[in-house]
Formats: C-alpha cells, sequence, structure tokens
C-alpha cells in the first residue's frame, strides 16, 4: 500500500476577501505522478504553492511526512519546483545551472560528489555531453531538462511542476510527456504537476485531481475520471463528451429522447433526472432502420484518424468519432452499447455542456424534431 506522503487538511486561501481555495482535502503519495488539472483560475497553482510553502492557507493545514509543516519556509521543505518561465542563468553553462544549488548549500559538499550529482542528473534528462553548452543555444525542451536537472540535483522527496510545458510547441510537448515520467519514474520520487491541458494529465499521471472554483471535483486514476466522471464539468473537461438529459426509469434502464436505452448504472430514484453522458468514440452509425435513435448530419472535419461527424438529433447537435464517412445531409441511425452510456447526479453544471451546436453553425440547422416521424427510431431494451 502506498504511504502518504503530502495531505492538504480543509485549506481555505483568500485575498482580500476573496476566496481562492475553499476548504479543500488532498492527500498524495509517496512516489506518485499527481497532476492539478482544471481551467485558468480554478486554484491549481495555489495548491502548488501552498504545497512548496510559497503561501501559508488562510486556515487549514498541510502535512509532510505526518509533520505540520505551514511555518516552514521553502528552502527548508523538502520540495523543488520547476516553473513554466525555466529562469536558466544566461552567463552559466549548462553545468553550471544545475550545479548552482549544491554550490550554495550549507555545508559545502566536495567536488567530487558536486561532479558526480551533476553528471548523474544530466544523465536522468539525457544531456550527458552538454555540460559546456549555453543555455541560449538550446532548444526549448533541452532548456526545460536543463531546469528539471538542476532542480533534481538537490533531491527532494518532491518535485513541483508548474505547466512547464506552456512554452513549448505541440510535437515537443508530446515528447516531453514521455521524458517527464520516464525522469519521475528514474528518480523514484513524488511529481506534482499542474496543466490546464487534459492530454498531459491523462497521459502521465498516477492521480488526476480535477478542479473548478476553487474545489476539488474529483480524484482518481485517469481511466476512472474519463469513464466515471462524477459531474457534467469533468466529463467535459476530460475529453469530449455527449451530454443529454435523462431520466432513470429503473437499475439499468434510463430514457433519452423518449427512447430507452440499457446502461450499466443503478442506485438511482425511479423516474430520477440524470445527465447522461456518451463518448463520442462509443457511438456507432448503423442503417436507420436499426438505429436506437435517428437524426442527421450537419457538419464533417476530417482529423486523419478519424472522422468527427455532428448529428443533429432533435435540435440537440452530438459529436461522434468514427473512421465511417457520413457526408453532410445524410440520415443516420446510431447504436450505443450499454457500456457505453453512463449516468451522473445533476448538478451545478448540468445543461451548460455536451451541445455541439458551435461546430455546425455555418450549415443550415436541420429540425430533427419535424425530419424524423414518430416511432421510426426503435427503442433500445430495457
Amino acid at each position: 500500500m502506498s504511504k502518504e506522503l503530502i495531505r492538504l487538511a480543509n485549506c481555505t486561501m483568500a485575498f482580500d476577501g476573496e476566496v481562492v481555495l475553499n476548504n479543500i482535502e488532498l492527500s498524495i503519495n509517496d512516489k506518485e505522478f499527481l497532476t492539478l488539472l482544471g481551467p485558468s483560475g480554478c486554484g491549481k497553482t495555489t495548491t502548488l504553492r501552498i504545497i512548496g510553502g510559497f503561501q501559508r492557507p488562510t486556515s487549514g493545514d498541510v502535512f509532510f511526512d505526518g509533520a505540520r509543516i505551514n511555518d516552514i519556509p521553502p528552502h527548508r521543505r523538502n520540495v523543488n519546483t520547476v516553473f513554466q518561465k525555466y529562469a536558466l542563468f544566461t552567463h552559466l553553462d549548462v553545468f553550471e545551472n544545475v550545479a548552482f544549488g549544491l554550490r550554495m548549500q550549507k555545508p559545502a559538499i566536495g567536488k567530487a560528489e558536486l561532479v558526480s550529482r551533476v553528471l548523474e542528473m544530466l544523465e536522468i534528462v539525457s544531456l550527458r555531453g552538454f555540460e559546456r553548452r549555453e543555455t541560449a543555444s538550446l532548444s526549448g525542451g533541452q532548456q526545460q531538462r536543463v531546469a528539471i536537472a538542476r532542480a533534481l540535483v538537490l533531491r527532494p522527496k518532491v518535485l513541483l511542476l508548474d505547466e512547464p510545458l506552456g512554452a513549448l510547441d505541440l510535437r515537443l510537448r508530446k515528447d516531453m510527456q514521455n521524458e517527464l515520467k520516464r525522469i519521475q519514474q528514474a528518480m523514484d520520487i513524488t511529481f506534482v504537476y499542474v496543466t490546464h491541458d487534459q492530454e498531459e494529465a491523462l497521459a502521465m499521471s498516477d492521480s488526476v485531481v480535477v478542479m473548478d472554483g476553487g474545489e476539488i471535483l474529483q480524484i482518481g486514476t485517469p481511466e476512472d475520471i474519463y469513464n466515471e466522471p462524477e459531474n457534467a464539468f469533468v466529463a467535459d473537461f476530460i475529453g469530449e463528451s455527449n451530454i443529454v438529459d435523462g431520466v432513470m426509469t429503473a437499475d439499468g434502464s434510463v430514457e433519452i429522447f423518449g427512447r430507452r436505452f440499457a446502461c450499466l448504472d443503478g442506485g438511482f430514484a425511479p423516474n430520477e433526472p440524470v445527465d447522461v453522458v456518451i463518448r463520442p468514440e462509443d457511438i456507432d452509425i448503423v442503417a436507420l432502420g436499426d438505429g436506437m435513435l435517428t437524426g442527421t448530419v450537419t457538419n464533417v472535419t476530417f482529423k486523419g484518424v478519424h472522422y468527427d461527424i455532428i448529428v443533429d438529433f432533435k435540435g440537440f447537435k452530438w459529436l461522434i468519432q468514427t473512421t465511417d464517412l457520413s457526408p453532410v445531409g445524410a440520415r443516420i441511425g446510431i447504436k450505443i452499447d450499454p457500456d457505453g452510456i453512463h449516468i451522473m447526479k445533476k448538478s451545478r453544471y448540468s445543461g451548460l455542456f455536451g451541445d455541439y451546436s458551435s461546430y455546425s453553425a455555418e450549415y443550415d440547422e436541420i429540425s430533427d424534431a419535424a425530419a424524423v416521424p414518430a416511432g421510426t427510431a426503435q427503442e433500445a431494451d430495457s
């Protein structure tokens, strides 16, 4: 069982009376790669700064390895930070940038140990041979790895990373996602990573913390967050989602657009209104006569591996991701297996996400209610 390393207990943070973190509870395990994920202003960077000691919570406690550290300054915590702006010393070469923290340590370490530790870090970040390079001559990804080596050479138990890939181009960001995970596993320490990019969170993390409005909405593995979102915000923020109103007619049966669909969820009150999330890749296009629902294609975008197809179902636009092309204006049926339907409780986010109308604004709107005769679509088994 993993050992808890960091715990934020009932932490609230307010600036000039405005609450930016609202009584959050968070536990981070030793040697875990945990990502704080959410939109700008959600409180994720504030959470990171509280862990690092750069800010003290207005109320609540921060524990490190079982000891309360609210009053411990950043330089006395066994934590180091890599920011989006790497702040490398341009007048020093790569070796001296990495060695800087070691030279500042008291008591001082011997020259042989300093050289050994710097070269060890450069090996881990794949920069051996770059020791005497000027930092200005390095690529963005190489500069980032120097900043990481400079932080790790002090052997912290936790590395905090505040959107470190934000300044890199798309291809380099993807490469660095793999590098960061490799480095974390090689060092065998805890990484706490801040991002607003859900793909980064899913690709690298052991655990994902989804935040909004200064609150933690859900904590789980990438698979849990993606497949079992707890509300419409989480479902929309993590990947693409069709989120529609439904009614739970019974355990294992949900009604959408007047049609019953089999699902795997239960535990709701009879006829309880719910939010229904269906991922675009979980929808199969079938012949009209075989469709659980029928609709009209209003927009098609080629994405290389698949098509993004927008379909109008009674005025609500759904996104379907498929390798089979259905042209604009085509009438199609859809089929959804029970494991492709996830039921969520109604929340303050209900009705705000999941409609892809904006994708098809350039096309003439087609009223599906008028286009589909009653009873055309087949009803799913309940």
